[in-house]
């Protein structure tokens, strides 16, 4: 009998703590990592995808070919960075990908910029607003640590009808600062950050006919600026 209270209790607990993972929503960059008082949060304009060949798209030829340009738009309901008021910043385009399939089954295509794009500090999360036209192909996220490494971050599916922005927590490094997505080393309080390489797309085999459509807007990343605005203004670079 204290076997079967156990499990279910267990059960419960179980239950409630996936139930309240659905629940999150947007991750608070508060709790991202190492709780600290020492943090200074920032949100930050990553790109706008203002610049024609900047980005370019790609998949395997024997699964289908695509096409990368801008369209002048914008979402809606996107606010703008309040650092930014007043400097006059370009904002009037998006980034479309147009995808043939050219047979079904299990497929991926990437947008990759041109070059990786450094985020300045600590990022704790990175959003983009996208139109998935209501496919269930799933968005991920491509970053290089400070270690080189690359990693694709699951943002979520596309399975919904205009703009919507999407918001992943980075997930923090280990301890040991070795292990995990790394963007700092203690040794070396000069370089830190992480890199976006761009996106993949991994396609829902059922729905990969015909053309597909996908739009990015306004790439943003809250990052931790703390150790940016502390450093030793005595310190020695190294790159000798």
């Amino acid at each position: 009998m204290k076997r079967i209270v156990i499990v279910t209790l267990c059960f419960t607990i179980a239950l409630g703590t996936a139930f309240a993972q659905q629940e999150l929503g947007t991750p608070d960059p508060y709790e991202i990592g190492i709780d600290s008082a020492q943090q200074q949060l920032k949100e930050v304009s990553v790109d706008k995808f203002e610049n024609d060949g900047f980005w370019h798209s790609a998949m395997s030829t024997d699964e289908g070919y695509t096409m990368t340009r801008l369209f002048s738009g914008a979402p809606a309901g996107k606010e703008p960075i309040p650092e930014e008021a007043g400097m006059d910043i370009p904002d009037n385009y998006v980034l479309g990908t147009r995808v043939d399939f050219l047979r079904r089954g299990y497929s991926s295509f990437t947008i990759r910029s041109l070059r990786p794009i450094p985020i300045e500090g600590i990022t704790k999360t990175v959003s983009v607003w996208v139109i998935g036209r209501n496919f269930n192909h799933e968005l991920k996220l491509l970053i290089q640590d400070y270690f080189g490494r690359y990693y694709e971050i699951y943002m979520g599916k596309l399975n919904f009808q205009g703009w919507k922005k999407l918001t992943v927590a980075i997930p923090p490094q280990s301890m040991d600062g070795k292990n995990g997505v790394v963007q700092r080393s203690y040794h070396y309080n000069n370089q830190m950050g992480l890199k976006i390489i761009g996106f993949q797309i991994d396609c829902d085999p059922l729905e990969t006919y015909g053309s597909y459509y996908v739009y990015f807007d306004d790439l943003r990343a809250v990052t931790d600026l703390f150790a940016e605005n502390n450093r030793d203004p005595d310190d020695m670079a190294d790159g000798w």
